[in-house]
């Protein structure tokens, strides 16, 4: 195949890794885990992300979310369940969005992921020039919290969950 014909697929593969989010709706294929939650010591580019997410909602006359540590914990499960396996997914967001829903009251959960952004702005803007990112950043929800990690090659792993209670 010549180049040219390949770089297409390329761009799809690289939108879909790169770019992923979810919602409620989405039918859970893989198998349930077992979630171990943890207290986890926010990182400053955790709380940029956030700061930053908060910062548009306001300037689109939106309410901010409050940040919540059961987020949080669930949140950097599956950021360091993603590290482990060496890639971005969305692999038992259905236990994540029942855990939420049975533990800290949350009527919708959604999610989104994305790695090898080295910057909270990079991150964030990526999921603003894509639809269904940007609608999870300015949906109905209360409250939300976001982990990234670091894999062994330094490359950002990120999950942030957005509830409504």
């Amino acid at each position: 195949m010549k180049l040219l014909t390949k770089l297409p697929l390329v761009a799809l593969f690289a939108v879909i890794t790169l770019f992923s989010c979810s919602t409620d709706s989405i039918d859970d294929k893989v198998d349930a885990i077992e979630l171990n939650l943890v207290n986890v010591e926010a990182k400053s580019i955790e709380v940029e992300i956030l700061d930053l997410i908060n910062d548009h909602r306001l300037s689109k006359g939106l309410n901010p979310l409050t940040e919540m540590n059961l987020v949080k914990s669930v949140a950097y499960t599956h950021t360091d369940y993603m590290v482990d396996k060496d890639e971005v997914s969305h692999a038992n967001f259905y236990t994540r969005s029942n855990y939420l829903k049975t533990n800290a009251g949350a009527k919708t959960v959604s999610e989104n992921v994305a790695y090898g952004y080295s910057t909270a702005q990079g991150v964030v803007n990526a999921w603003l020039k894509s639809d269904a990112h940007k609608a999870n950043l300015e949906g109905d929800f209360t409250n939300f919290d976001v982990s990234a990690e670091k894999n062994k090659e330094g490359r950002w792993y990120y999950t942030n969950i957005f509830i409504k209670k």
